[in-house]
Formats: structure tokens, sequence, C-alpha cells
């Protein structure tokens, strides 16, 4: 979900912003672009300094709720080779250093 510049997940937890159409996550990283049809996608290839630079992040945005029921999302064209959606290509990109470390717990 989009709300302004900030990426939303199903949960309503924060996990990118947008800058003119680049996406990035949000520890400052490249994650990709903001195709037409609003998926986050990046070249395959894609090795540029704007991969290895750090961003400022904007300040945090508050959690939302988001609605109970979302309707499916619409079926997506076939993507050239050169090109991969993140989210099914390279969902660990989201992910946060803080959901990598174990437990204190464990």
């Amino acid at each position: 979900m989009i709300q302004g510049i900030f990426i939303y997940d199903t949960r309503g937890e924060w996990i990118a912003w947008l800058d003119n159409g680049d996406v990035y996550t949000c520890d400052g990283f490249y994650a990709g672009y903001l195709a037409d049809d609003n998926r986050i996608v990046r070249h395959r290839n894609h090795n540029s300094r704007k991969d290895r630079e750090r961003h400022a992040c904007p300040q945090s945005p508050i959690r939302i709720r988001p609605p109970s029921r979302i309707p499916l999302p619409p079926m997506f064209a076939e993507l050239p080779w050169q090109i991969i959606d993140c989210f099914e290509d390279e969902p660990e990109v989201f992910t946060r250093i803080s959901d990598l470390r174990p437990d204190w717990e464990d």
C-alpha cells in the first residue's frame, strides 16, 4: 500500500519510501523503482552507484491500520527477462536488520 511517499506492508508497517519513482528501504538502500503497474521492479544486472549508497530516510511515519478487506491485486503482465519483481524474486530486500537477529530469549 502506498500512502504519500511511504510504502506499507499488509500489516500496516512501513517497509519503504519513494523518491522520484525510486524505491528505498527503511534502511535507506535502493530497492528498485515503481513501475507503471505499481510493482516494485529492478533490472536484474543493475549495479550502479545508487545501489551502494545509503540515502537519508525521511522521518519514520506512524503505523497505519490497513483495511480488513483488501481486493486481490490485478493480474500483472509478464516482465522481460532483464526486469525482476522485487517482492517475488528478492523479498529479503525488505527485511529489517532487527528481523534477522535471533530473539534474546533463544
